[in-house]
């Protein structure tokens, strides 16, 4: 039914950042795992395909009571893990255009919103992941959400965000979370993000 997305690099390309064994495990057994659970539980409710992956959270009352907890978790799990993997790249690049225009008006310039990202990750309590996420305006926010929840459950549009789970981290960096979030921007790329700005402010 949906299917996990081909990673967009090799699993050494974020080295050395974050080592290959986190990014192997990481898109194999936790991606690919919430991909299976999303359509084990959709099957389950007799799913018939007529929503693309991003539409489910949104028509989520649609499918049986019993399934609905499932089917958003998984659904959550999958299309975090898809913008987390479009949020970095060996290659790391700075929002351009409508979206740098729209974060330096909304946070003054790239560093004050980049710092104020940080503070934000820094702060979330337990698992989740921080988002930059836009409404249909074009207005940015960031945001925390626990566990998989995503900000489309919210009708907020999510273009940017870092995994806070202990297994995007553990292995290399242990304990210490905030030298992961702070090495994430080495490789921090906006490329989707951009574009995906683009596409909804016109």
């Amino acid at each position: 039914m949906y299917e996990l997305m081909e990673l967009p690099y090799n699993y050494s390309a974020l080295e050395p950042d974050i080592e290959s064994e986190i990014v192997d495990i990481h898109y194999n057994k936790h991606h690919r795992g919430y991909v299976n659970k999303l359509n084990e539980a959709l099957n389950r409710s007799n799913y018939d395909g007529k929503y693309s992956l991003e539409e489910i959270p949104k028509h989520i009352d649609e499918f049986p009571l019993k399934d609905r907890g499932d089917i958003l978790y998984n659904a959550g799990g999958v299309l975090n893990h898809n913008l987390y993997w479009y949020s970095m790249n060996q290659n790391k690049s700075n929002p351009r255009s409508n979206l740098l225009n729209a974060i330096t008006l909304r946070y003054g310039n790239f560093e004050n919103f980049r710092k104020d990202f940080m503070d934000k990750a820094k702060h979330l309590v337990g698992s989740g992941y921080t988002f930059l996420v836009t409404n249909e305006r074009g207005d940015l926010t960031i945001v925390n959400m626990i566990n998989q929840e995503t900000p489309l459950s919210y009708n907020l549009i999510p273009l940017f965000t870092i995994d806070l789970w202990e297994h995007a981290y553990y292995l290399q960096y242990k304990n210490d979370r905030n030298s992961y979030i702070e090495n994430f921007w080495n490789k921090a790329n906006f490329d989707y993000a951009s574009m995906v700005y683009d596409n909804i402010v016109g």
